[in-house]
């Protein structure tokens, strides 16, 4: 093997792939980085039998071959070299790098051991890359990160002809987010419950295109052992799906509200920070709102306090609501709206922030957040 490529791309590249790399791998062998060289493009791969990840950039190739190397040592270097072309040659059972007058030498592992990657599943549809970063991002943030109930570590994707419909939950609140999408048939269904943090950062590297190609392996449904496929950009990413059946959130949401408040979302975010400095961890906010403020209160007692006023539009009666600062703090980041809308029932039962509709449709994101019941 015997290429030259240019040292930002190869950088770029040998990053994205490494991110798949397990922490603790089962056997020495995926702790290794995948390169085949031929005279045109060079793959990277990684590989932990749950995700993988390979891209293809262009090199000057002279001559084609395939090597297997540690991927976080062939990482550090890559993002320590000096800005000058990188030559990658082999001799025998090592890999040599050279850029400018940096020198590397790696030992290789013996690729004939190291386990194909997994096919990408059929195409299912195509999405604009920028959308399902910002859709799946909004969505994350409510996902569980308890493994020891993997279901609510996941996000659920629903495919339903045109429309696709995201979902997490970690029992405290709940994120659901509605895009359109071109299918590759009209009347495309599916569901695949897929690890949050896969899912989010695989959609946040593959914005380097203009389009995500998805594609949905495994049953009928696309569930048990099926696998969901990403591409763009060069970049190609495969996850195993989750098991378990997800909690029925549809039904989690009122039916109808009592009222809604609505504040300046930048005001509202900065209270809520400068407030909830005296906050104990797992104490919550305390919200009053009345016709034309929110009155933003935390700290009890012989503790430190705080309170801040804010203008609020108010619609229905006054209420006291109370919220984990933080979780409203997520929400408030990802509504993408400078008014934020907190519709409510009663101080007791869950609350739900949305941007303020710009007309009579249903909002495409909604977060919902379970308030903390106050004490006398």
């Amino acid at each position: 093997m015997k290429f030259r490529i240019d040292r930002d791309a190869l950088a770029e590249a040998v990053a994205w792939t490494a991110r798949t790399l397990p922490a603790r791998p089962p056997v020495p062998v995926l702790a290794g980085m995948r390169l085949e060289a031929t005279e045109e493009s060079l793959t990277l791969s990684a590989f932990d039998y749950e995700t993988s990840a390979e891209v293809s950039v262009a090199i000057g190739g002279q001559e084609a071959g395939t090597a297997l190397v540690s991927g976080k040592l062939l990482a550090d270097i890559c993002r320590a070299l000096p800005p000058h072309p990188v030559d990658v040659t082999t001799d025998g059972a090592k890999v040599m790098l050279q850029c400018g007058s940096a020198k590397f030498t790696l030992q290789t592992m013996p690729v004939e051991d190291y386990p194909s990657l997994p096919q990408l599943p059929p195409v299912a549809g195509v999405v604009g890359s920028d959308e399902f970063a910002a859709a799946v991002a909004q969505v994350a943030i409510a996902a569980g990160r308890d493994d020891t109930i993997p279901m609510l570590t996941g996000v659920r994707v629903e495919i339903d002809g045109d429309t696709v419909t995201l979902a997490s939950t970690d029992r405290y609140r709940l994120a659901v987010r509605e895009f359109k999408w071109t299918p590759d048939t009209p009347d495309r269904a599916g569901v695949a419950l897929i690890p949050a943090k896969t899912l989010a950062d695989t959609a946040k590297s593959l914005t380097s295109g203009a389009e995500v190609k998805i594609s949905l392996g495994g049953g009928a449904d696309g569930q048990g052992e099926g696998m969901i496929g990403f591409e763009g950009g060069g970049r190609k990413t495969t996850s195993r799906l989750l098991d378990g059946d997800f909690v029925k959130y549809r039904s989690l949401f009122p039916a109808e509200y009592a009222g809604y408040a609505e504040v300046q979302t930048s005001q509202f975010v900065d209270a809520l920070k400068r407030v909830s400095l005296v906050a104990e961890r797992n104490t919550p906010v305390r919200l009053q709102f009345s016709q034309g403020e929110v009155v933003l209160e935390a700290g009890t007692g012989d503790e430190a306090q705080a309170v801040e006023a804010l203008e609020a539009v108010l619609e229905g009666e006054d209420i006291n609501i109370a919220f984990n600062h933080q979780y409203v703090l997520d929400g408030l980041s990802h509504i993408g709206s400078d008014i934020a809308r907190l519709s409510f029932t009663t101080p007791t039962k869950p609350a739900v922030l949305t941007g303020k509709p710009v007309d009579e449709g249903a909002p495409t994101y909604r977060y919902l957040i379970m308030p903390v019941r106050l004490s006398g």
